[in-house]
């Protein structure tokens, strides 16, 4: 029998969050649901879930205040759901490390499919595991940085960089096509994989955090071209 998969609901509007919970148990998964930031920290440790949808505006601990102290020491995938649709709110969101973010009142099949989206870039199948034995599939390696896909860890200078999935994904996209030039529209479609309700900011964001990280080095480099998109800029 296949497990399913885990929700973790986090919103002080109970009401909301039965409604998504019922969305969610229609579509086969299981969910938990918490009305506020502590015990949201700690169901997170107990529940174990595959995704995270987090309401903002929580008594106690905010919605802000939970994705950081979760990103501290785990991956997993953070959805955050609010009113406020402004673009600094949204940039918060993603700076703090959440995968998305959905503006309420939000459509239920539009709810869903990001959720399926998310899980379906960051779950490990049988055949994913399997391949692991041939370790350059997926895998991609240049002068002192590793990004594998399989097992969605990042090596640079030696080190394992934590990095949540969005940032890894669109390392690893980048750097599968060296010198190749993507508009952010193209990298939101390939990496994002549905029609995405936000804008492109959202790919300035991801960079930018993807930079902090990793620095330029003597071999290779993300390189902004201006006025179109990005790219993963390798030494020919």
């Amino acid at each position: 029998m296949i497990a399913k998969q885990k929700v973790l609901i986090v919103d002080d509007d109970n009401n909301i969050a039965e409604l998504i919970s019922l969305y969610l148990l229609k579509e086969c998964f299981e969910t938990e649901i918490v009305n506020d930031g502590e015990d949201a920290l700690r169901k997170y440790k107990t529940f174990k879930p595959d995704i995270i949808l987090l309401d903002l505006m929580l008594p106690g601990i905010d919605g802000y205040q939970v994705c950081r102290e979760i990103r501290r020491d785990s991956n997993v995938p953070i959805i955050m759901l609010s009113a406020k649709g402004e673009v600094f709110d949204k940039v918060l969101g993603l700076e703090l490390g959440a995968d998305d973010y959905i503006i309420k009142p939000f459509d239920s099949k539009e709810l869903v499919a990001r959720v399926r989206a998310i899980l379906r870039r960051t779950a490990t199948t049988p055949s994913e595991s399997s391949q692991q034995a041939e370790p350059k599939q997926n895998c991609i390696e240049y002068q002192d940085l590793t990004v594998n896909l399989t097992n969605y860890s990042v090596i640079y200078m030696g080190r394992n960089i934590d990095m949540p999935p969005k940032e890894l994904e669109l390392l690893y996209f980048l750097a599968s096509s060296p010198n190749h030039v993507f508009t952010r529209e193209q990298l939101l479609d390939n990496i994002w994989g549905y029609e995405y309700f936000g804008d492109t900011r959202t790919v300035d964001v991801h960079i930018k955090r993807l930079r902090e990280k990793i620095k330029d080095h003597e071999q290779w480099r993300i390189s902004t071209v201006w006025g179109i998109g990005y790219k993963f800029e390798v030494n020919q």
